[in-house]
């Protein structure tokens, strides 16, 4: 591979040569590959292969016209259409081996977020920080697939709101157990460094429904807070989905969809915290993203 540090490019090709090149590893090893434009025969046959898009449409064609509507209405408060969040449900039935069609639910879509506790653990707990400075992996607009890391200052100003939707399946271990979703917020107040919860306690066995909790006052400037799940004394399974924390006019929750609970960054993006956290994990206890027919 020839390796160069500089290219004199002729006057009027600067376009033609760029049209052609792509960026491969942008941060740690940059280098400049050939961008793939037309694809040969046998590619384009492997790429129509490999497409789930046939199956789907086909699937997509047998639903009745409220379907189709109902599907619009649970995409609506992810920035698609209803088709886009039938495809990527129908992908993820798909890749898990399962026939059929989902029926669309506007309290939760495709990936959830599972906390599960087996045993020997009792008790798991996560966390997403929120501090006033940030880093985030956003997507570059008008390019396929990559990234991008910024930092995010997020000045919190109250009100606050939390909410989430959950289905629960969870058996007591013992005396004073507990399942809930809470922020903690963080603020000083005559040189002392304070702590408020604003909790959702989460009922042990519940089909999918909605909780929110709202936090107006505090009796001083907020610093940072931070969103916990914490499982106590328990056995089972815990599922969320469409996770919120909203102040000064926005949804501030990374990975609200719960699409991936459990990434992590590195490399060039190694700054990035993760979306959740574990504080408490015992063996036996795990959190993850996952589909399931519910």
């Amino acid at each position: 591979m020839a390796k160069v540090e500089y290219v004199d490019i002729l006057p009027g090709l600067e376009d033609p040569f760029f049209s052609a090149l792509r960026s491969g590893d942008r941060f740690v090893s940059s280098r400049i590959a050939k961008k793939i434009v037309f694809f040969s025969r046998k590619r384009k046959k492997g790429v129509s292969a490999r497409s789930l898009l046939p199956q789907i449409s086909e699937l997509w064609a047998g639903l009745s016209d409220e379907q189709k509507l109902a599907w619009s209405a649970a995409a609506a408060g992810q920035v698609k259409n209803g088709w886009c969040l039938f495809v990527q449900d129908c992908s993820a039935r798909i890749f898990n081996d399962m026939p059929g069609v989902a029926t669309s639910s506007l309290l939760h879509q495709s990936w959830v977020g599972n906390l599960k506790i087996e045993s020997p653990a009792t008790e798991l707990k996560i966390v997403q920080l929120h501090p006033r400075s940030y880093w985030i992996s956003r997507k570059v607009t008008g390019k396929k697939g990559m990234y991008e890391p910024v930092l995010i200052t997020e000045d919190l100003g109250l009100p606050c709101k939390i909410s989430l939707n959950y289905s629960s399946n969870l058996s007591s271990q013992g005396a004073g157990s507990f399942a809930k979703f809470y922020a903690r917020f963080w603020y000083s107040y005559q040189g002392r460094n304070l702590y408020k919860d604003l909790e959702i306690p989460l009922d042990l066995v519940s089909d999918w429904k909605n909780a929110e909790a709202t936090l107006s006052v505090l009796i001083s400037y907020v610093v940072r807070v931070d969103l916990y799940f914490h499982l106590y004394n328990l056995h089972g399974d815990l599922y969320c989905d469409n996770i919120k924390l909203e102040h000064s006019g926005q949804n501030w929750a990374r990975d609200p969809f719960c699409k991936d609970i459990l990434q992590g960054f590195t490399r060039a993006f190694y700054q990035i915290p993760k979306h959740w956290a574990a504080v408490t994990l015992p063996v036996g206890a795990h959190y993850d993203s996952i589909y399931k027919d519910f």
